[in-house]
């Protein structure tokens, strides 16, 4: 490979595609959460006022007098009360003192309804009773997360049924209290048992720091060291997002520690980029320079001193670094028209180069022959070929109308002489990416072409490795289906494939770096 190519392919960017997808689906589950925090926050102040309206309705009822309407009135209020959501913590203790203060004041005031009273207690004792029952048997719920869960709506229905008899409330409580207890310890315990875990979830994170710290300091002058280190770091991350919590002592320096690193990596990477746009913009101005010289000297018609002119020019453009990437082909575009102009007037104006250009043509079709003459024959040799297809770019330019032509004969023969050379086709296709290889680097642009296809080759690499992954997790997804033997043998084959096609572009890599 040319030693200019390495220098130019390091300033080829392009962002890492997992860090974007990172930096997405994290932007977006912030605002979501944000979203959803403020909308609860509105939730629980709307909550706030409709159970202080309330409370306003139950003072009315408990200081005003005594109807037949006033029970159903309450139980309304209590059913509306238990309905409602949250409310700020803030605020929670105090409403619940209000409404059970006034709930009393009901009770004790209107001594009417004293034998509804008791019969309304003893209901509601008898409700509690069996919110104790059920609270007794989490014990047995195995799934301690379930068992919280469950626990936590018998304390909601717990404080929303009314009062008890009083010689019973007492009593009552400490049971429910008791079973709750039974549970809560079970948590406990397990908290408990976790402190290992937590501890060595601390000690990997430690290591990944660690690992991770050198990073920050990392400097390179190549794009594709950058793009290396960025797929080590991003793997790192990986590894830290899967391990577990730590102990919350720890858990807010052992963060600092591990994100200050990986910012300051992305950093410098982002300051190095910075520096290499400011590297495209100076190589711009000079193309800009090349292009005017060039666009000066294309109707020029000193043919000869022209043409030594241009051909420095071009050489002085394959020694440029890297110009901005949305100007690229723009700038290329505008010189090579410049040098085709020029070289195209000169083409049509020089009958004697018509001359050549048909006797050109006669060569060519004379070493088409030849190549199929030897085709027939037995010693065949990849050298050979590549001396005819050598012969065949050495000889100059054909006329226009026959161009294309005389390059369909030629391809014919060459593809008849690989045909007898290599029957199986095996070394075919990389010898045509050889031929197609020698034939770049004849452009002006070649070093450009040749980023670009080895650019394009481990693409295709990469997108053939994340299929076959895609594949497998597939496999082990549907490995309890009744058809998996049938899926299994339709993933086998799209793997064997993708990976026979993998161990091709990696070849061509091999080949492309020997140009």
């Amino acid at each position: 490979m040319q030693s200019g190519r390495g220098a130019e392919d390091d300033f080829e960017y392009r962002l890492h595609e997992e860090e974007k997808e990172f930096n997405k689906v994290f932007n977006d589950f912030r605002y979501q959460l944000n979203t959803l925090r403020k909308e609860a926050e509105r939730q629980k102040e709307k909550n706030l006022f409709v159970k202080n309206e309330l409370l306003n309705k139950l003072r009315e009822l408990v200081d005003g007098e005594e109807t037949t309407l006033s029970m159903g009135a309450i139980k309304a209020i209590q059913e509306e009360w238990k309905s409602i959501g949250p409310v700020p913590a803030s605020q929670n203790r105090n409403l619940w003192a209000s409404f059970n203060a006034l709930m009393d004041r009901f009770y004790d005031n209107r001594s009417i309804y004293f034998e509804l009273k008791e019969l309304d207690r003893k209901k509601n004792l008898e409700s509690k009773v069996e919110l104790c029952e059920k609270a007794e048997s989490l014990k047995d719920v195995k799934d301690l997360k379930e068992a919280i869960r469950q626990l936590n709506e018998l304390h909601e229905e717990f404080k929303h049924i009314g009062p008890v008899p009083r010689d019973e409330q007492e009593s009552l409580w400490q049971r429910f209290k008791a079973a709750s207890d039974a549970v809560y310890d079970r948590r406990k315990e397990f908290f408990e048992s976790q402190k290992e875990v937590f501890k060595k979830n601390q000690t990997d994170k430690e290591a990944l720091i660690a690992l991770l710290t050198p990073f920050g300091d990392f400097k390179a002058d190549r794009i594709k060291d950058w793009n290396i280190k960025t797929k080590e770091i991003l793997e790192i991350q990986k590894a830290w997002e899967r391990t577990g919590p730590v102990p919350k002592e720890a858990g807010k320096e052992i963060n600092k520690a591990f994100w200050a690193a990986f910012k300051q990596f992305f950093h410098h990477k982002n300051m190095f980029f910075k520096e290499l746009d400011e590297i495209r913009a100076a190589n711009q101005k000079k193309a800009e320079e090349l292009i005017s010289q060039a666009e000066a000297l294309m109707e020029n018609t000193d043919w000869q001193s022209t043409a030594n002119q241009l051909v420095k020019l071009q050489q002085e453009w394959k020694k440029l670094g890297p110009t901005p990437e949305k100007n690229r082909d723009a700038l290329y575009k505008r010189f090579k028209a410049a040098c085709d102009s020029f070289f195209e007037n000169r083409r049509n104006s020089n009958k004697q180069a018509n001359t050549e250009f048909d006797q050109n043509l006669k060569l060519k079709q004379e070493l088409i022959q030849k190549i199929k003459q030897s085709a027939s024959g037995d010693d065949l040799s990849e050298e050979e070929l590549s001396g005819f297809v050598a012969e065949f770019n050495e000889i100059g330019f054909v006329p226009r109308k026959n161009i294309k032509e005389v390059q369909n004969h030629f391809k014919e023969a060459v593809d008849l002489y690989l045909g007898k050379l290599d029957p199986s086709g095996t070394g075919r296709e990389d010898f045509l990416f050889r031929l197609n290889l020698n034939r770049i680097q004849s452009d002006p642009n070649a070093i450009k072409t040749l980023n670009k296809k080895e650019h394009g080759i481990r693409k295709q690499i990469s997108d053939l490795e994340n299929s076959i992954t895609l594949w497998r997790n597939n496999l082990e997804f549907f490995a309890a289906s009744k058809t998996a033997d049938k899926l299994k043998d339709q993933f086998d084959i799209k793997i064997q494939k993708a990976e026979e096609e993998i161990d091709k572009l990696k070849k061509k890599l091999t080949i492309l770096k020997e140009f």
